[in-house]
């Protein structure tokens, strides 16, 4: 530490004044400036003066031990593999979405290999995802779509194809599209489509994938799920979801807070494979971002459709404090 001789007692001091109001008080320089009568590059020399002289220590605790702690908790309590991404304090939902669809992306490799069949999903986050894909070829690989698109505005092939297209490129693999509504107004409707035989040769595909990449639907996300924004559900399905305590959705197949999801109405209507098929895939990967999709993840957790899990560090903070 310096000596400091009487003349420079005064700088010290207000240095002092000023790093106490601007690391313990949050105050900004400019309202440090304005109440001590001067510039505010003038504030702005007297922190670094006072970090030069040792009045401040600043102490950096890198994002990857916390992470780390917390991929630990999550497998210890809840017997998943966890890849928690390091995200800053207060990072807005779209670029925490980013952040995690960019370190799937890195991280799907390990995952996905030849002769392999994979099931991918399509929404926001699994479009997130597609974009940052990079190549990693392999042999023998489909990827197969894993439930509808369409409804009474759009056919879905142009969004749903871009997601699968980018997966196909990315490892080299051959793709099979699921070209059916996402919801069936009759489930009549749906049981007779499933007997054709183009139909139900991707459904015999879903019941035999290696991996799945998905990610959770939540009505209550702060980026709304697509299922939830896009034209899918009317007002009565809605209140149906309401009524039945849905707190989220896995390939357009909701489910309530316990994980229970097979005698909800909406799901006879529905073209996802039932959540038993999901379950009996040795791999399930989800990706999932934004705090407000946690009580969905826990759901997804509680009726085990989840076995790996890719997830930003303040989600996985409440996964685990909830």
């Amino acid at each position: 530490m310096t000596t400091y001789d009487p003349e420079n007692n005064v700088k010290v001091r207000t240095a002092i004044t000023a790093a106490t109001l601007y690391y313990l008080e949050n105050r900004t320089m400019q309202a440090i400036a304005v109440e001590l009568g001067m510039s505010r590059s003038s504030v702005s020399r007297l922190l670094s003066y006072a970090r030069e002289e040792g009045l401040v220590e600043i102490t950096v605790h890198p994002p990857s031990v916390a992470p780390s702690l917390l991929e630990k908790e999550l497998h210890s309590r809840f017997n998943i593999r966890a890849t928690v991404v390091a995200t800053p304090e207060h990072t807005n939902e779209t670029d925490r979405l980013e952040r995690v669809a960019l370190a799937a992306a890195r991280v799907l490799p390990d995952y996905i290999d030849s002769n392999m069949s994979v099931g991918v999903a399509w929404g926001a986050t699994m479009s997130a995802v597609a974009r940052n894909l990079s190549p990693h070829p392999t042999r023998n690989t489909q990827i197969v779509q894993l439930n509808g698109a369409a409804n009474s505005r759009t056919t879905g092939v142009l969004y749903v194809n871009e997601i699968l297209r980018r997966f196909g490129e990315a490892f080299t693999a051959d793709i099979l599209q699921f070209t059916v509504p996402a919801f069936f107004d009759n489930p009549l409707t749906k049981e007779a489509l499933w007997t054709e035989r183009s139909v139900n040769r991707i459904v015999r595909e879903q019941n035999n994938l290696d991996v799945a990449i998905f990610s959770v639907g939540s009505p209550r996300a702060s980026i709304p799920s697509h299922v939830y924004s896009g034209g899918y559900l009317d007002r009565e399905d809605f209140q149906s979801l309401n009524t039945q305590n849905v707190v989220g959705d896995v390939l357009t197949v909701f489910y309530r807070a316990d994980g229970s999801w097979a005698d909800i109405p909406l799901n006879a209507r529905a073209s996802g494979p039932g959540l038993d098929v999901l379950r009996a895939v040795p791999c399930r990967v989800c990706v999932c971002s934004g705090i407000t999709k946690v009580p969905s993840l826990r759901g997804a957790i509680a009726g085990n459709f989840v076995s790996d899990l890719i997830i930003d560090e303040e989600s996985a903070r409440a996964l685990v404090d909830a």
